[in-house]
This record gives structure tokens, sequence and C-alpha cells, in this order.
């Protein structure tokens, strides 16, 4: 299957995802869930851009246009700090939701999405695969941007799934909801913040080695 045939089928089974989260994400009065659900509709329209940017960076091939910046790394700069935008929001629903008290979630139901959402994802994963190059003998930081936002999702889920089994269980642990919200916005934030300085780099690397044929 060729690179847009597997981010393709990645999109689909992202927006099935978004939307079980955050109807369960309601239902279940769950904060991680939806932070989730929310997550995983920036990382839809990441794939999506992701997509357009491919189709752009072929053209270009095409015509010869290879000048930099190239649309695929700026797909990549746009969906790291389209995360970042949305982590902040997340993170001052769950502080909101610490101070005032989390009350009333649902553990079972937070369990069952989260296990899910894991797997899921964990297939996405696989689908999207290993290979990263975009033709040229160059890391495709694009796709490697995509790649990593579903490894990632997966892993939230799963924190997702054990918080709610954790809930479920003792009844009284609702604060845990918010608490891996904010562990979630962490790890996310992270990757999104290396992403940047990555593709930050692949910008300015072109520019240096034209400066430094042209001295």
């Amino acid at each position: 299957m060729s690179t847009v045939g597997r981010l393709a089928l990645a999109l689909l089974l992202d927006l099935l995802l978004v939307a079980a989260l955050i109807i369960v994400g309601i239902m279940a009065h769950s904060l991680s869930v939806l932070a989730a659900g929310v997550d995983y509709l920036a990382d839809g329209a990441a794939i999506a851009l992701s997509l357009f940017a491919i189709r752009l960076a072929r053209r270009a091939d095409r015509e010869g246009q290879n000048r930099y910046p190239s649309p695929t790394h700026l797909a990549a700069l746009v969906n790291a700090g389209w995360l970042l935008i949305l982590n902040v929001g997340i993170v001052v629903a769950a502080a909101q939701r610490l101070a005032s008290g989390a009350v009333g979630v649902r553990g079972a139901p937070v369990l069952i999405v989260g296990a899910v959402a894991a797997v899921v994802m964990l297939i996405a994963t696989v689908i999207v695969g290993v290979d990263v190059d975009d033709g040229n003998g160059r890391e495709d930081l694009n796709v490697k941007a995509v790649r990593l936002d579903i490894a990632a999702d997966a892993a939230a889920a799963a924190g997702v799934a054990v918080s709610g089994a954790v809930i479920l269980f003792t009844g009284g642990w609702d604060w845990l909801d918010p608490a891996v919200a904010l562990t979630i916005a962490a790890v996310v934030g992270y990757h999104a913040v290396n992403l940047i300085a990555r593709v930050l780099i692949a910008l300015r690397t072109p520019s240096l080695s034209e400066e430094a044929a042209g001295s």
C-alpha cells in the first residue's frame, strides 16, 4: 500500500475514534477521554493536511520546483503547533477540575473506550509503517510526525484505560481522570516541541547549504 493509502486508512480509523471518544467522554463525564478525543481530532486534521502536503510536494517534484520550504515540512510544523495550542486548553481544563474536584466520572465506559482506542491506534501505527523516506533519500518529517502522533495517541489511550479501571474498582479516585489528562498533555507537548525543533533545523539546513555553495 502506498504512503497516501496508508495515511488515508489511518485517517478513517482516527475519525471513527474521534466520534466515539467525544460521545463516551460526555456520557462518562471524563475529561481524559474528551482530551483524547480532541487530540485525535487534531491528528485527523494533521493527517488530512499531510495528505495535501504530499500532493503538493509531488507536484513540485514533477515541475522541478524543489526549493525550500517543503510543503511536507510546513505541514509538520502546523501539526506540532496545533497540538501545542490544544494542549493549553487541556491543561487549563484539567487544572480547574483538579482544583474544584472531579466528581461523577464513570470508570467502566472510560476503561472500555480507552482500551479500544489503544488497540485501534496501535493498528494505525502499523498501517502507517516505519518507512518515512520522502522518495529522495531524505527523512520525511511530515509522515514521521503523523506516525509519532498516532503512537503517542495509543499510549495516551492506554493511560485513559488504566485510569478508567482504577476509578471503576476504587469508586472514589475521580481526581485521576484530570491527572491523566495532564499527563497526556505533557507527553504530547514534549513530542510537539521536539518536532518543531527538528522541522526548524530541516528548514534551515538547505539555506546553509546554498550559502556554502555560493561562497
